[in-house]
């Protein structure tokens, strides 16, 4: 794709695709909140605060900025390095193993003396507690809300399935042997029980007064403007007792709009600037920060029946026929073009017969043997957001591939939804209501692990309720190798399933793979002690102002 064409795509792109709902206008933030050497102002992706319920909303970014933020999981990432991958580490939990005479068995060990927000001890009851209220529909705080977001990442847990052994200690059971439970128990996190009884047993009290065990407390919530949280001086680990002294959050959709405001100093921090500022964002003085990420740019494809994408030769074409050299282009070189699910760096990518390029001229002759041409093209469709969690830059992204896909005779419609209509309709799946003859729904997805990487949005059984297998795919082959890589302790075993898995996905062309976010940001030259993890999740603790 030629740099005019990028440039047009970056500049026409959201003129080019008619909006669902009207943008969120710029709010007047410099009378809220001066400049003060303490304090942080963060524009998020987001339409809204994310939900600070514990189990919160937004999707990944609701997870960095609030479910990571107020509250803790049992297990954490490791977000002090910036030059290696993640990896877990204890978080409320000191320690965590299977039994050894049943594989479905877990005990954790709690740590003691950590103390929720409101002075509530945490325990081995709280554990309990905040399992049910995800996965108990019976259980008096269940939460629909927070089990929407949060049981689709612990599809190996049912209710009941746990219990507290001791004051300091979980029996967890999984519903077969499960070496990949740690990985899913990261997304967990604890919320007061205390501090719902005292606002009455009512979540959306809750959220006015929320209690969590993380490094910030919340001030203040409101859920279209902003979130204000301020350091936990009493958090248990006193490595990560945050640098600020505030820590505002502030919803701001437009790509445009956030660059803007980091301008004119009304913010400190922008997630994903919008793409063709970044130079003179760097001559001006901001920092530019980007790092390996991982986590990947898709169209999650449709397999129920009578979809399009069934035939392996539409998906094969239409993997062939985006210019993702181009996309990568208009995004200023912070997205790496994906040939498959994981980067190539990946130790799971394997060697895949199947090579993910740019030649529409085999694309077409694909479409062609499907019975498509130039004159008789495939009509799809396809939901994608306006902004949000991780999304970079969808509208010029989508509108470039929108073109490519035309060359390849492909006639694409989208329908393009707010960040959290987008997530709804994800959950409900693609033979639900919400999806609307849509074929395709483009999202971003966490290849951090291989649950999060490879099973998750694919296993046949994690349909909705109970997973976000959107398109509904199925097949007993794939399943076979998912369960041996959730059956396999032994490293070497699980790394040679997950490469078969890998090389299946990228051989079948399962998903219209697009990129690899590099996670730009931009901030302030003030703004100083923050490490870029190789990471979706973020560590504002060492943050600090100068």
């Amino acid at each position: 794709m030629a740099e005019t064409l990028a440039r047009r795509a970056l500049f026409q792109g959201a003129a080019a695709i008619a909006l669902g709902s009207a943008a969120t206008p710029m709010l007047p933030l410099e009378r809220a909140y001066a400049q003060g050497s303490g304090t942080l102002r963060v524009a998020m992706t987001a339409a809204a605060v994310p939900l600070p319920n514990g189990q919160t909303d937004q999707g990944g970014e609701g997870q960095r900025f609030i479910g990571y933020t107020l509250f803790d999981s049992l297990i954490l990432w490791d977000l002090s390095r910036a030059d290696a991958p993640s990896r877990l580490v204890p978080g409320l939990a000191t320690e965590w193993k299977p039994d050894a005479s049943d594989p479905s068995r877990w005990v954790f060990t709690l740590r003691q003396g950590v103390k929720f927000h409101d002075g509530s001890e945490f325990t081995a009851d709280a554990v309990v507690w905040n399992l049910e209220k995800i996965l108990n529909q019976s259980a008096p705080q269940f939460d629909r809300n927070q089990a929407t977001q949060g049981r689709g990442r612990i599809p190996s847990i049912a209710p009941g399935a746990y219990k507290a052994l001791d004051r300091y200690s979980v029996e967890i059971r999984t519903t077969s042997p499960n070496a990949l439970l740690p990985y899913e128990l990261c997304w967990i996190v604890m919320s007061s029980p205390a501090q719902w009884e005292k606002v009455g047993r009512s979540w959306d009290n809750f959220l006015r007064e929320p209690s969590g065990t993380g490094p910030w407390k919340l001030t203040q919530y409101s859920p279209r403007e902003r979130a204000v949280l301020v350091p936990n001086a009493e958090y248990w680990n006193e490595a990560r007792r945050p640098k600020l002294s505030q820590l505002v959050l502030i919803p701001m959709p437009e790509s445009s709009t956030r660059t803007a405001a980091l301008r004119a100093g009304q913010v400190d921090w922008v997630e994903a600037p919008a793409p063709d500022t970044l130079a003179s964002l760097r001559q001006a003085g901001f920092q530019i920060v980007t790092n390996s990420y991982p986590h990947t740019w898709i169209w999650h494809l449709s397999r129920i029946e009578g979809s399009p994408w069934n035939d392996l030769r539409v998906r094969q074409a239409a993997n062939l026929a985006i210019d993702r050299a181009g996309i990568a282009e208009l995004l200023a070189g912070t997205m790496e073009p994906a040939r498959g699910m994981l980067p190539p760096s990946s130790p799971w990518f394997g060697n895949p017969a199947f090579k993910v390029r740019h030649d529409v001229a085999e694309a077409r002759k694909l479409m062609e043997a499907a019975g498509f041409s130039r004159a008789r093209p495939l009509a799809i469709k396809a939901q994608i957001p306006s902004s949000g969690s991780g999304m970079m830059q969808p509208l010029p992204m989508n509108e470039a591939i929108q073109q490519g896909l035309s060359e390849a005779h492909f006639r694409v419609e989208f329908e393009v939804l707010e960040w959290n209509a987008q997530t709804t309709s994800w959950r409900a799946g693609a033979r639900a209501p919400e999806a609307r003859g849509a074929s395709a729904h483009n999202n971003s997805y966490f290849s951090q692990d291989p649950f999060t990487g490879l099973i998750r949005h694919l296993r046949s059984d994690l349909v909705s309720p109970r997973g976000t297998n959107w398109g509904h795919y199925s097949d007993p082959e794939m399943d076979a190798l998912f369960t041996e890589i959730a059956t396999s302790f032994d490293q070497a075993k699980q790394d040679a399933a997950c490469i078969r898995a890998h090389e299946k996905y990228v051989n079948e062309a399962l998903f219209l793979f697009v990129g690899h976010d590099l996670n730009a940001r931009a901030m302030s030259r003030r703004v100083q002690g923050f490490v870029q993890a190789q990471n979706w999740f973020q560590d504002l603790t060492p943050v600090r102002m100068g």
